[in-house]
Parts: C-alpha cells; sequence; structure tokens
C-alpha cells in the first residue's frame, strides 16, 4: 500500500498516512482519516517520499480510512456550530472560576472524539476543574492546548502586508526563530511596525532568501577591509550583496562603487563579523 502526506487539523499538521489497498489518492483530495486524535478530514499534498519525509517533523503515522463523501463534506461544515457552542461554554467557564487564560479557539475533531481548546497565558493554569466542566456541557474528551503568539496568528490570521495569506496559514508547517541579522543583511528597513508579522513577531519571510544573501555576503570583504584596486586603496563602507558590488572610500576621501571582481586584493578586517544577537547594530 501506498502513503502519502496528508494536512489536518486547524493547526494544519503534516503526518504520513497509508493509504487504501489498490485506491490512489490524488494531490488535494479530502479524506477521512485516522491520526493520534481521532477521526479527522485532510488534505492529501501528495505520495510519501524519502525527499518530502525530510520536510516533515516528527510526522505521525495512521491511516487513510476513505475518500471523504459530499455526506463527510456536509458534516464538516456543521462543525463549526459545536465550536461556537465550546467557544461560549469555555469563556463562561474561564470566567466563573477567574482564571488567567486567554482563550484563542476551539476545534471539534470530525469525528467528535475530543474537541480541542487552544488559550494564551503567561503562567501556569491549573484548568483541572474547567476541564471537568467542558466534559460535562461537551460530552466528549476535552482537551487544552496552550500556544505561544506565532501559533495565535497561525490560527487566527488571513493576510499578511504582502496582500497573501500568511505564509504560517498556508505552507509552512515549520517556523524557526528569525533574526535582525536577516533584516539587516538584505537592507530592509529595520522599522519593527514594517517587518513584524501578525503575530508581532519578525516575519518569517526575512529567512527565505537569508542562506543566499549569507553565502554571497562571503564573497565580499567585510566592512572595514582594506581593498587594492586599480584606482587605489581604499576602505570598504557598504556591501550591495546581491550586486556582488562594495562602496569603497580611496584615501582622498573619493566614494566609490567597485564590482567584486575588479578588487586585486584584501587586508581583513579585524572587525568581527555581525552575529544573531547583535541586534543593535545597525550596517551602513
Amino acid at each position: 500500500m501506498s502513503s502519502y502526506v496528508v494536512r489536518y487539523g486547524q493547526m494544519r499538521f503534516l503526518g504520513e498516512f497509508t493509504g487504501m489497498a489498490g485506491l490512489e489518492h490524488p494531490r488535494g483530495q479530502r479524506v477521512v482519516l485516522r491520526s493520534d486524535r481521532g477521526t479527522e478530514i485532510g488534505e492529501v499534498l501528495g505520495p510519501a517520499t524519502n525527499r518530502t519525509a525530510s520536510f516533515l517533523e516528527n510526522p505521525y503515522r495512521g491511516e487513510i480510512i476513505r475518500a471523504a463523501s459530499p455526506e463527510d463534506l456536509d458534516a464538516e461544515a456543521r462543525l463549526p456550530e459545536s465550536r461556537e457552542a465550546g467557544f461560549a461554554a469555555c469563556r463562561e467557564f474561564i470566567a466563573k472560576r477567574r482564571l488567567q487564560m486567554d482563550l484563542i479557539d476551539v476545534e471539534m475533531i470530525f469525528g467528535r472524539e475530543r474537541i480541542v481548546f487552544y488559550y494564551l497565558s503567561e503562567k501556569r493554569v491549573d484548568f483541572r476543574d474547567l476541564v471537568k466542566d467542558l466534559a460535562r456541557t461537551m460530552q466528549t474528551r476535552i482537551e487544552m492546548r496552550q500556544i505561544g503568539v506565532r501559533d495565535e496568528a497561525k490560527l487566527l490570521a488571513d493576510y499578511g502586508d504582502c496582500g497573501k495569506p500568511v505564509c504560517c496559514n498556508t505552507h509552512l508547517s515549520r517556523m524557526p526563530p528569525v533574526s535582525m541579522r536577516m533584516a539587516k543583511i538584505q537592507k530592509t528597513t529595520l522599522d519593527p511596525s514594517k517587518i513584524s508579522g501578525r503575530c508581532g513577531r519578525l516575519k518569517c519571510c526575512l529567512r527565505y532568501e537569508f542562506d543566499t544573501y549569507q553565502a554571497l555576503e562571503r564573497e565580499l570583504p567585510a566592512v572595514g577591509s582594506k581593498v587594492v584596486t586599480h584606482r587605489g586603496q581604499g576602505r570598504v563602507l557598504a556591501l550591495e550583496v546581491l550586486a556582488q558590488k562594495v562602496v569603497v572610500e580611496f584615501e582622498d576621501r573619493r566614494r566609490i562603487v567597485v564590482a567584486s571582481d575588479e578588487i586585486l586584493g584584501v587586508e581583513k578586517s579585524k572587525t568581527r563579523p555581525l552575529k544573531d544577537e547583535d541586534d543593535d547594530r545597525i550596517e551602513l
């Protein structure tokens, strides 16, 4: 039997699921599957290969039960009614018990084996009595899931400043940290309001081209280095990484943009290169 990479759940989990014997599941097909959380509906992204598996971080391995029928999709469309009821009940119980937590979203599993409550809190919350209240009201298994601000954006955000759906809610399965170094090397604005995403943290897209910029930067002399060109000797003031050029100040105070292939020699600068933690330093 073939295996497929399937995306499922409001948190857009990725898993490797065994297909039905003798049946192919094309990309984009909605399927009913069995995960560690219960019976769910997911979307087939493609066959599970060694290459696709490398993009999965601790994936759950389950099985595809069947292709989703019109009746399954109708039942899925009715889930928001249970979610709204669960959200209202949870908000009421949180207020009643004066718990220090902010309810963000609610997810009812397709098979109704459980309902997941996503919340934010700066401290650990004793929600044992809350779970009892919810289990008595919802008549299903209750799961409380504490999340961070980036997960909140993944659940609730719609569009970014670029006009496209936010990356965390479309194609990103991992959200590694993003540093100011990534913004500085790309010469983007350092205005926090313009380089922060819907979560209030630095935009994930700052990481996309960072490796390319970093590789190209290694081909150029460091800022502060002394270089020898056909025009004479000077000091590097700034880098134009993508263009593979540097701004050089010569001994007569002239400043000229010089291509990297016009540099005849480099005297290494004693200044250490910028690191990720050097967030307070700004390159020229």
